[in-house]
């Protein structure tokens, strides 16, 4: 298990992240737009789709209501989580939902049955890895695809600078502060910032430069890279196979 694994697998974490966190990520409905615009780009058939990383199953949502007739492999190494896709996905067939931790090798084996996949998409997971075991996991999908399949990480990552990541976190905090006060919390900005810098998961993150994941999906053998978005340490990048 990953030294952050567990963080995730409490109800309460996870409850935190997809009432706040996940609900406030900022542009978050365009980062799906451009998803799904890569997919419908890439002229495959889906069939077949890989969600790593799931949480609440939104990316696997986004791409099954456009393509309802795919199965659908759902992985997150938490409970929680998993249940929360189980209730958003629940008007589709084909589904698979999997408790499993992605940090460790072994993953891929209890995933293989629905190989090969047309679409992988992971959305802010990766980034709590280590980065040798990124390049590893890239690999690892790289091998699910079918030819021409397609993989997309809407994900955080590093900024070049402190002043940079420093206009990141205010412009997070700032999407947060507007999240509650348009739920009809009583909050103060500076509660939202000191929640935001002291959230229990912030020492488990280990964003890494997107230029340098990029290098890592073509040395892999993924075509087409690229980082398709980006907004500060906020990206959607990917490749085909």
């Amino acid at each position: 298990m990953t030294e952050s694994a567990g963080l995730w697998e409490t109800r309460e974490i996870a409850d935190k992240y997809l009432s706040g966190v996940r609900g406030a990520i900022p542009l978050a409905a365009e980062q799906i737009e451009v998803m799904l615009r890569l997919v419908r780009a890439a002229g495959i058939k889906v069939n077949s789709i890989l969600d790593v990383g799931c949480g609440d199953g939104v990316l696997a949502a986004a791409v099954l209501e456009n393509y309802p007739g795919s199965r659908a492999v759902l992985l997150d190494i938490s409970e929680p989580m998993i249940g929360a896709a189980r209730e958003r996905l629940s008007i589709y067939n084909n589904m698979d939902y999997i408790v499993c931790d992605y940090g460790d090798k072994d993953w891929v084996s209890r995933v293989e049955h629905g190989a090969p996949f047309d679409v992988i998409v992971s959305g802010f997971s990766i980034h709590h890895q280590p980065d040798a075991r990124k390049y590893e996991l890239y690999e690892e999908f790289f091998n699910l695809l079918d030819a021409g399949g397609l993989f997309i990480n809407i994900e955080q990552v590093s900024s070049p600078t402190r002043w940079i990541g420093s206009i990141f976190d205010d412009l997070f905090i700032d999407s947060l502060y507007r999240m509650y006060l348009k739920r009809g919390d009583k909050i103060a900005r500076e509660q939202v910032a000191d929640e935001w810098f002291n959230r229990p998961d912030i020492e488990a993150n280990i964003p890494a430069p997107v230029e340098k994941q990029c290098e890592w999906l073509r040395r892999i053998g993924y075509q087409d890279v690229d980082c398709y978005f980006k907004l500060f340490e906020l990206a959607v990048f990917g490749g085909r196979k």
